[in-house]
């Protein structure tokens, strides 16, 4: 990680859970971390904390709604007015919505694919610009995908859910290969964890939090800390390796 020692980096979803993880992590080694989120006030307590474990970075936390376009552009110019521009986007924010594919509301499925496909491919163009007019040839596009980005379970509320990651998935491949055409060395990875304990089954249930410790009760889930270790293990590989996807999940989870 010493080559990502004062470079940036943009993490989204930063507030909570995975978000959080990575944020810290890499300022733990050393990068100027710019984490968004719309509870900015959480990424501001995790800077404070970055900031008394004396971390060799720092955490800009940054609110922005993911959802609109508008302020995920207004953010990326004010990175680049702040801080010259991104050489790492870790496209982590995602979200998921109880609305089956026979009975789902249309707003839940919109709002899915907002955050989980429309601003994750928006941020990576962004950031990929930001890269190119800087001649930034060794940066990194990081998408944290899901299992349910390559298989789909016998459950009706996630489907739509697993629609918008398979998307990830595709999106992921894509942005590698049109990276190669450009030849470019900016290399694209995504991560697709399985079950991880965070306050994502939370959201899911309606902050039901009996249904919520259910989900985690069967088996020991990966931790938030987990997928963070993978991100830092990505960007550790050497500048010829190019890691397309990480498939990890809990040793007892069957699928």
């Amino acid at each position: 990680m010493d080559r990502w020692r004062g470079r940036v980096a943009l993490v989204t979803g930063a507030s909570v859970g995975i978000g959080a993880a990575i944020s810290s992590e890499l300022v733990r080694n050393g990068m100027k971390v710019v984490g968004c989120a719309r509870d900015v006030e959480k990424i501001q307590k995790l800077a404070a904390e970055c900031q008394t474990a004396g971390h060799s970075g720092v955490l800009v936390p940054f609110k922005c709604d993911l959802s609109n376009e508008e302020e995920i552009m207004s953010m990326f110019s004010a990175i680049k007015a702040q801080h010259r521009g991104v050489d790492v986007c870790i496209n982590n924010a995602g979200l998921a919505h109880p609305e089956s594919l026979l009975n789902g509301k249309t707003n839940g499925w919109k709002n899915m694919l907002n955050v989980n496909v429309l601003a994750l491919s928006i941020c990576t163009r962004e950031a990929y610009q930001s890269m190119r007019e800087r001649n930034v040839d060794d940066g990194h596009i990081i998408n944290i995908n899901s299992m349910s980005g390559h298989r789909v379970v016998q459950s009706a509320f996630t489907h739509f859910y697993s629609a918008t990651k398979y998307s990830v998935t595709a999106l992921t491949e894509g942005l590698r290969q049109e990276l190669r055409e450009a030849n470019t060395h900016i290399r694209a990875t995504c991560i697709s964890p399985g079950l991880v304990e965070t306050e994502f089954a939370l959201r899911l249930h309606g902050y039901n939090a009996e249904k919520a410790a259910t989900a985690y009760s069967k088996y020991e889930p990966l931790k938030a800390i987990d997928i963070a270790n993978a991100v830092t293990y990505v960007l550790s590989a050497p500048p010829h390796v190019q890691i397309g996807d990480i498939q990890m999940r809990p040793v007892e989870q069957a699928v």
